[in-house]
C-alpha cells in the first residue's frame, strides 16, 4: 500500500476528513431584512411579488415563494433604517453546528447561541460575522410550511402551497450578492471555512477580481461577491428570486411598470451563468432580481471559470445593455 493510501485510511487522517465534510452548509436558507417602510415593504413582496405570507407579527413578516418548501426564506423587520440583519444558511447535519461552534473558537472568532424557539421556526443556531462583516446564521432544524387553508393548499405533494398568478409569483428563493472591498479575500474564506464552492469570477485588466460567484447546491450561485466602487467596506446588493421562463420574466417587468416600481437594469442576460434578470427597488431601498435560467453544476471537482478582462463585460451582460453606476456604487449598510 502505498503511503499516500495509508494517510487516506488512517484513523487521524480519517476523523480529520469527516469532521471537515460535516463543518459544511447545506443550502442558503433565508435572508432578515430591516425595512424602513413596513407596510409599503410588505405590500410590494406581498401584492406585486406574489409571495405568501406565511406569519405576521407587531413589527416581523415572514415569506416565502409558493415552492419554497420551509416555513420562511424572507424576514422583513419593521426599523428606523433598511440593513441586512443576518444570512441564514442550513448546516449539513445538526452535529455541524458543534463542530462550527469548535472551529470558530480556534479561530478567535466572536459567536453566540441563539437557543431555538427564541427566532420563529428555527431551532437552536449559531451567529457570527464573515470577515468583512457580513452577519451569518447557521441552523440546522426550520420548520416547514405547512396549510389548512384552502386558498393555499395544494392537492399536490410536491407543492406546499399552491400555485398562484398573483403578482410575479416565483417559484423559489435563490441567493444574495454582496459588494465587499477585497473580493478575493472574501471568497476564499467562505470557501474554506464554510464549504461553499467558488464557481466563476470575473477580473480586471490588472488582475483585480471584481466578481466571484459561489454555491453549496448545483444551481450556479447562492451567494455572490461584487467589488465595492466605494472601498468602503460591505454592503448589502440584492436577494434574489426564480421564475421559470423568460415569458415569466417579461411579464414580472410589465407589472413593475404598471405598479411604479423602478426597474434599475434589465431585462437582460448574464453571460456568466446565462440565467436572465431584471434589477428593481423595493419601498424601502433594497435592490432585488427577478431572474430565470443560468447554468446547473453537478461535477464534484469543478475549476472555478475565469472570466478576463476581454469577456468580462459579455460576462455581466451579453446582450449588451450598460449597467447603471448605482449597480456598483449603491447598497444597504450591514446590520449589527
Amino acid at each position: 500500500m502505498s503511503k499516500a493510501a495509508e494517510e487516506i485510511i488512517s484513523k487521524d487522517t480519517a476523523q480529520e476528513r469527516l469532521e471537515s465534510y460535516l463543518r459544511t452548509v447545506a443550502h442558503i436558507g433565508h435572508v432578515e431584512i430591516s425595512v424602513n417602510n413596513f407596510e409599503k415593504s410588505l405590500w410590494f413582496f406581498t401584492e406585486v411579488m406574489g409571495l405568501v405570507l406565511s406569519e405576521i407579527e407587531e413589527d416581523r413578516a415572514y415569506l416565502r415563494a409558493w415552492q419554497d418548501f420551509d416555513h420562511h426564506t424572507l424576514v422583513l423587520k419593521a426599523a428606523d433604517t433598511s440593513e441586512v440583519n443576518r444570512v441564514g444558511w442550513r448546516v449539513s447535519s445538526k452535529e455541524s453546528l458543534y463542530l462550527f461552534e469548535k472551529v470558530l473558537k480556534e479561530m478567535n472568532i466572536a459567536f453566540s447561541w441563539v437557543e431555538g424557539g427564541e427566532k420563529k421556526a428555527l431551532g437552536d443556531s449559531i451567529h457570527f460575522k464573515s470577515p468583512s462583516g457580513v452577519p451569518i446564521e447557521l441552523y440546522w432544524e426550520k420548520e416547514l410550511f405547512v396549510t389548512e387553508d384552502p386558498n393555499l393548499k395544494s392537492e399536490l405533494p410536491s407543492h406546499p402551497s399552491k400555485f398562484r398568478s398573483k403578482g410575479v409569483s416565483p417559484r423559489r428563493f435563490d441567493h444574495v450578492n454582496v459588494m465587499v472591498d477585497d473580493v478575493q479575500k472574501e471568497q476564499q474564506w467562505w470557501t474554506d471555512f464554510l464549504g461553499i464552492h467558488h464557481r466563476y469570477y470575473i477580473k480586471n485588466g490588472e488582475d483585480v477580481r471584481l466578481g466571484s460567484w459561489l454555491s453549496r447546491t448545483n444551481i450556479a450561485h447562492e451567494i455572490a461577491f461584487m467589488r465595492n466602487s466605494n472601498q468602503n467596506g460591505a454592503a448589502f446588493h440584492h436577494l434574489a428570486y426564480y421564475l421559470d421562463s423568460g415569458d415569466e420574466l417579461i411579464r414580472a417587468a410589465n407589472i413593475m411598470a404598471e405598479e411604479g416600481i423602478k426597474i434599475e437594469w434589465g431585462p437582460g442576460k448574464h453571460g456568466t451563468s446565462g440565467a436572465q434578470f431584471i434589477y428593481v427597488f423595493e419601498p424601502s431601498g433594497h435592490r432585488v432580481e427577478i431572474w430565470t435560467g443560468g447554468l446547473l453544476i453537478f461535477s464534484p471537482d469543478w475549476q472555478a471559470v475565469e472570466w478576463d478582462s476581454d469577456v468580462g463585460e459579455l460576462g455581466l451582460e451579453m446582450w449588451g445593455s450598460t449597467p447603471p453606476e448605482t449597480y456598483f456604487t449603491y447598497g444597504v449598510q450591514m446590520g449589527e
